[in-house]
């Protein structure tokens, strides 16, 4: 009789896949990198990795110094949350702590963490309540200088107002009307001269020039007026109600003490640099938007006619306008203000299945990335209503206004805020004619801005007054 035969179920081995190399963007020089590229066309330059790479792509910045761009949404979501606490923040944040001082825009890991939760008592939800009613005069004191039918240079129009809005939140019961013009100059010198060095090499600041000269006095200026208000409020126990103030009183959960000038005068000069920039150019992009496009210009009256009538908008108000909130997310995807931000690894670093060595510098393009057409169908239309519930949504993480994960900005609601209670005042006053013939070009510094944004003013006509009920 046969023997039944036993069957061997053998196994096949596991294969381990490597992942594909990491391709080197085209073009690389030597010592000089693709610093050409970069001068030439920079947006362009990052914009065409997107089509012509795969998730990661290596570009050359400096010489010995490794950058990945990562163009894949998840991988850059991974980044910024999953390995966030990791990393550091790399060379543009570190060259504006070496300018500005050690504040929650530049820190990293722990020192981040505790800078982070003493800033936010400023930018909660009661607080940012309270600077509404700053943001929206000193935004009608700003239209009040505009002369109808004359030319307004409108991103340097909108800069200004930017830098008032924070100042004002930041001091308006701290300093005197004239300490207030000086350190608001003050501000604005050193926001002009913080963009020129984070792209220059270092001994090029050391330079005995006026414009080197004008920044160090400017700096100085601002860190003297900050460190005397300090004391003054110390002094005195007032609670003046303002940023400032509220800075103070946010002791260090670690040795319970409060901060001193200099650490408050680094935060705010951060803040300024950081905030009033990238204020300034999404207000100017949504100007420009609104007056190429009528009908969406027309919908947004509609929409604060409805629901503020003849009454100054206020921040209950905010919630309820629906398309204004649309309009501001639309020019935060089509003209984000961020070109190149980066991190650096601090040891041996998996992404995905890449394994990335320590001192990597990583970098990634809110503004590429939010004009991909594979994310965003359309992506160069202006089209407010792709952020309807009932749109087509979009990928996963592919939309990234703010970052994300524990370096997510710290000022995102107040930033929100300042644009659409800016946005609700100025449109209903005044009406912006575009260029005729010549579109706006964006142009990458330290933010993406309008290249010349040169609009004519013109006064909107009053709505008719209602009948009393």
């Amino acid at each position: 009789m046969e023997r039944p035969r036993t069957i061997r179920k053998v196994t096949p081995p596991v294969t381990l896949v490597a992942p594909p190399p990491i391709p080197r963007a085209a073009g690389s020089l030597p010592v000089l990198g693709h610093a050409v590229q970069l001068m030439r066309d920079n947006l362009g330059f990052i914009a065409s990795l997107r089509a012509r790479y795969g998730p990661l792509v290596e570009i050359r910045l400096q010489p010995g110094i490794r950058t990945l761009v990562v163009q894949d949404p998840d991988l850059i979501r991974t980044m910024l949350t999953d390995l966030g606490p990791s990393l550091d923040k790399g060379r543009f944040f570190e060259k504006m702590g070496q300018l500005l001082g050690d504040s929650v825009v530049t820190a990293s890991g722990r020192p981040h963490v505790h800078r982070r939760r003493r800033l936010q008592p400023a930018f909660a939800r009661p607080e940012i309540a309270r600077y509404v009613a700053v943001m929206r005069r000193r935004t009608d004191t700003a239209v009040d200088r505009w002369r109808p039918g004359r030319r307004l240079d409108v991103h340097r129009a909108m800069a200004d107002l930017s830098l008032d809005m924070l100042v004002r939140t930041v001091f308006s019961g701290s300093l005197d009307d004239e300490a207030f013009r000086r350190v608001r100059e003050n501000l604005s010198t050193v926001m002009r001269g913080v963009g020129l060095r984070v792209v220059l090499p270092d001994w090029a600041e050391r330079l005995p020039l006026p414009h080197n000269r004008r920044f160090e006095a400017a700096r100085a200026a601002v860190r003297t007026t900050v460190t005397r208000a300090v004391a003054d409020l110390e002094a005195t126990g007032h609670d003046t109600g303002d940023m400032l103030s509220l800075m103070l009183r946010s002791p260090d959960e670690e040795t319970g003490r409060p901060l001193t000038g200099d650490q408050i005068a680094s935060e705010i000069l951060t803040l300024a640099v950081a905030g009033t920039e990238t204020t300034a150019s999404v207000l100017s992009w949504a100007l420009y938007e609104l007056a190429r496009h009528p009908d969406a210009e027309a919908r947004l009256l509609a929409e604060l006619r409805q629901a503020l009538g003849e009454r100054p908008v206020a921040f209950e108000d905010l919630p309820r306008l629906a398309y204004l909130r649309r309009v501001v997310d639309e020019v935060l995807r089509l003209h984000h203000t961020g070109w190149l931000v980066t991190r650096r690894t601090v040891t041996e670093t998996s992404l995905g299945p890449w394994t990335v060595p320590a001192g990597t510098e990583l970098a990634y393009c809110q503004h590429a990335l939010h004009r991909d057409p594979a994310l965003f169908p359309h992506p160069l239309r202006f089209d407010p209503d792709r952020w309807l519930d009932s749109a087509q949504p979009s990928p996963s993480h592919a939309f990234l206004p703010f970052g994300a994960g524990k370096h997510k900005c710290v000022g995102d609601r107040f930033a929100v805020t300042e644009v659409m209670t800016a946005l609700a005042t100025i449109v209903r006053r005044v009406r912006l004619e575009p260029p005729r013939g010549r579109p706006v070009r964006p142009v990458a510094q330290a933010t993406v801005r309008p290249r010349s944004l040169v609009m004519t003013v013109r006064r909107r006509a009053a709505p008719p007054v209602r009948p009393a009920a």
